[in-house]
């Protein structure tokens, strides 16, 4: 699976010798009431950036990054002369959704959807680790590090004097089916039920953390009741059908029965 965001920051982290560019990132997660759904990253360089590093949109819209099943739309040009790219990925579980939101990279972390499921209820839960507690170095891997012997373009970043906080803006949310429990969510719950995460990059970390139960809908009490008597119907059906089928084959042999016993039997003839 393609490192999406991380990709994008390493071509951000080049152009950080200019305080004022900026990166902004909103990732939106849907799920489904079936558990299916889709993540969308919305990626918006801006018009420094863009200045900077002429070649961010072929950079951006990697083939790679496609080819993990990604569509790209864009780069698209902004009113203001940056760019703006959109990322959209399907899934058809929980745990593929988990992938998902695992291969973005910094800022976001230890991603985890799940659903389960006890008799007539299914819960969703959102958990994981927002922020940057490392800075500029959480969007190196240590591999890179230990090839390069340091954060790669430290010197230029410290002397730009660029922090996260000025370069970097990142937002998450999610629509999740089912009604939330305000007490075991730390999001903001917009006016159209979605909840968000602002995502801090001053060096805190925010707990990533959510949880919906699906009921059958309170306007469709009947359903429950209706369904059952519906089954009660079909086995008393089946099993009156047994008993008359019974009944008549029984009907039948008694009749074939008693045929055979008034039947004369063969070559005798009457008196």
């Amino acid at each position: 699976m393609a490192d999406v965001i991380r990709r994008v920051l390493a071509v951000m982290a080049c152009a950080l010798v200019l305080t004022s560019c900026r990166l902004d990132i909103a990732v939106d997660l849907t799920v489904e009431p079936d558990g299916t759904g889709d993540i969308t990253v919305v990626v918006t360089a801006d018009a420094d950036l863009v200045a900077e590093v002429p070649t961010i949109a072929d950079d951006i819209a990697t083939d790679d990054i496609a080819a993990a099943g990604w569509t790209i739309e864009g780069p698209s040009p902004t009113p203001d002369g940056g760019l703006v790219v959109t990322l959209t990925h399907g899934f058809t579980s929980d745990q593929d959704a988990t992938n998902l939101l695992n291969s973005l990279g910094p800022p976001f972390t230890r991603m985890s959807v799940s659903r389960s499921t006890s008799g007539d209820e299914t819960t969703t839960r959102l958990d994981g680790l927002l922020g940057l507690p490392d800075g500029f170095a959480s969007f190196a891997d240590d591999d890179l590090i230990a090839t390069v012997g340091s954060l790669p373009f430290a010197d230029r970043i410290e002397a730009s004097g660029a922090t996260p906080e000025s370069a970097l803006g990142a937002v998450i949310r999610a629509d999740l089916p089912g009604e939330v429990d305000t007490e075991q969510t730390t999001g903001t719950r917009l006016d159209d039920g979605t909840l968000e995460w602002v995502v801090p990059t001053d060096g805190t970390i925010l707990d990533w953390r959510a949880l919906s139960v699906q009921a059958p809908d309170d306007d469709r009490w009947w359903a429950r009741p209706l369904s059952i008597g519906a089954l009660v119907l079909l086995v008393g059906w089946v099993a009156f059908m047994t008993v008359f089928i019974g009944y008549v084959a029984l009907a039948r042999w008694r009749r074939a029965r008693r045929y055979r016993r008034r039947r004369p039997p063969t070559g005798s003839t009457a008196a």
